[in-house]
């Protein structure tokens, strides 16, 4: 019985309110001592509070003497009480976001090698439209079969693969040179957009961050698809890049970072 009364304060009514409505439940018509009697309170508070639900629509009397109360049908009560609060959540999810133009989403931090994949199947399986990654062979064994049922169902998937990747479907880049990629960055590294609402990046055995500030996103997908459109350019032209730009791209490298070993970047 608490635990009624307890859910219906939550709704809104008082202790008083809640413990009369539910007296009322057990014996209608009641005068106002015997409702008193049933719910354990005072008589002089038993009529306050009666009033106070007719007031509300919930118990209505009938007007002869000695005066009775009879409550409302525990359905319309719950059927008030939804319309009441989805009316107020469709106000409030049209009007708050109004109060603050300049909110920005937050940077989330996911730490340990399950985690950060329980994280990724997550974003895999809410997917609609779209997912671009780059992710290693040994990190996409656990979620190829959530991709593979993304796919299924119609969502565009484009991969770039390091080390000995083999997927057989959605489209599918390789980069080379992974192990090299692993050893310079300190980790396998994980970048991941779907449907350009949500990203995840970093190192997938240790930690990564999860987003849906709109400007990450953006520039993460950004990263991934400029890596295939060079990936794409290095497996349709390698001759011809390995003679302007040296083996790995070294006289690239050397332009573009002035030759500073500090900074790794494949």
């Amino acid at each position: 019985m608490n635990d009624i009364i307890e859910s219906l304060k939550e709704l809104g009514l008082n202790s008083y309110e809640a413990k009369v409505y539910v007296a009322l439940l057990k014996k209608y018509p009641a005068t106002g001592y015997e409702i008193a009697k049933l719910a354990d309170i005072p008589q002089s508070r038993a009529y306050d509070t009666l009033k106070s639900l007719e007031v509300s629509k919930i118990v209505s009397s009938t007007g002869e003497k000695p005066q009775t109360f009879i409550p409302v049908k525990p359905k319309e009560l719950t059927k008030r009480f939804r319309r009441k609060f989805e009316s107020n959540l469709d106000f409030l999810e049209k009007k708050l976001p109004d109060l603050k133009n300049d909110y920005n989403e937050p940077i989330y931090s996911i730490s340990g090698l399950s985690e950060i994949r329980e994280k990724i199947t997550e974003l895999i399986k809410s997917a609609k439209t779209e997912i671009y990654m780059e992710i290693w062979s040994q990190d996409f064994k656990y979620i190829e079969q959530y991709l593979l049922d993304g796919y299924n169902r119609g969502l565009d998937i484009k991969i770039v693969g390091y080390d000995n990747f083999q997927c057989n479907f959605g489209t599918v880049l390789k980069h080379k040179n992974g192990r090299e990629l692993e050893l310079s960055l300190g980790g396998r590294m994980i970048f991941l957009t779907v449907d350009n609402t949500e990203g995840l990046f970093g190192k997938v055995e240790s930690k990564t961050v999860w987003t849906k500030n709109p400007h990450i996103v953006f520039l993460l997908k950004e990263f991934i698809v400029h890596d295939m459109y060079l990936l794409d350019i290095e497996d349709s032209f390698p001759e011809q890049l390995k003679y302007f730009y040296g083996t790995g791209f070294k006289k690239l490298k050397d332009k573009i970072l002035n030759k500073n070993i500090n900074y790794n970047i494949h």
